[in-house]
């Protein structure tokens, strides 16, 4: 049988997704790309030149905080955790997101 491949993250879902990976507990970007694969059945693959520039419009935004830490590989890497504001942000997107998918499912049904 042949695997599907993986896809790229739609630019829109993906701070919806890293917020919602942060709510269970702070990680470090490496990690939060892999939760996002591993949570998705290996079907979204978020790539390292999108994830840290949308991490820093994060911070920037007041979404999520950073701390240095070790990962379990023994390396220097900035934990990332959700703040109030991200909670937030987080419930706002998730309600949008599901209006949209509720829209697109009404045409597909009905169209």
């Amino acid at each position: 049988m042949k695997s599907m491949p993986t896809l790229s993250m739609p630019s829109g879902a993906l701070i919806l997704l890293i917020l919602r990976v942060l709510r269970s507990g702070s990680l470090h970007g490496y990690a939060v790309a892999q939760r996002i694969h591993v949570l998705s059945s290996e079907t979204l693959q978020v790539e390292e030149g999108v994830l840290y520039p949308t991490l820093q419009k994060m911070l920037l935004k007041g979404w999520v905080t950073a701390e240095w830490g070790v990962s379990e590989t023994n390396r220097k890497v900035r934990f990332y955790s959700l703040t109030t504001a991200g909670r937030k942000q987080l419930q706002a997107q998730q309600a949008d997101f599901d209006r949209v998918t509720e829209a697109i499912q009404t045409i597909l049904r009905t169209a």
